[in-house]
């Protein structure tokens, strides 16, 4: 089963740390998607941009409406994610245990609706 990993943290926390401190949390994650790849569960992955740069599209009555800014005003944003394979939901909560982000913010950890692939003609 594919699963989700979103990945939340503080973005002002993420500031204030040293370049040294952020370079170290660059390798665990390296780490730890090496890890994945050599076992055949990471799928995909990537950090975000800041949310100072995001935006949100909603479309009310037929028009569209862009906002500035992620969806919701939170302490905590949605600062990357992974893609991977599990057996389970528990050995996919053991895999977001170990992205180095939930020591200082949240990993959701959500299944993926999996379709059926079309029959080929």
């Amino acid at each position: 089963m594919k699963y989700m990993l979103l990945i939340y943290h503080d973005e002002q926390e993420w500031d204030r740390l040293t370049e040294a401190e952020r370079q170290q949390i660059y390798l665990e994650y390296r780490e730890l998607r090496q890890q994945l790849q050599s076992s055949g569960q990471y799928l995909a992955g990537d950090q975000l941009q800041p949310t100072t740069i995001a935006s949100t599209v909603r479309v009310r009555d037929g028009k569209q409406l862009v906002t500035d800014g992620p969806f919701a005003e939170t302490r905590e944003q949605i600062g990357g994610y992974f893609i991977i394979e599990a057996n389970d939901l528990d050995e996919a909560n053991s895999i977001a245990g170990r992205i180095p982000s939930a020591r200082m913010g949240a990993i959701e950890v959500r299944p993926l609706v999996e379709t059926a692939e079309p029959a080929s003609a």
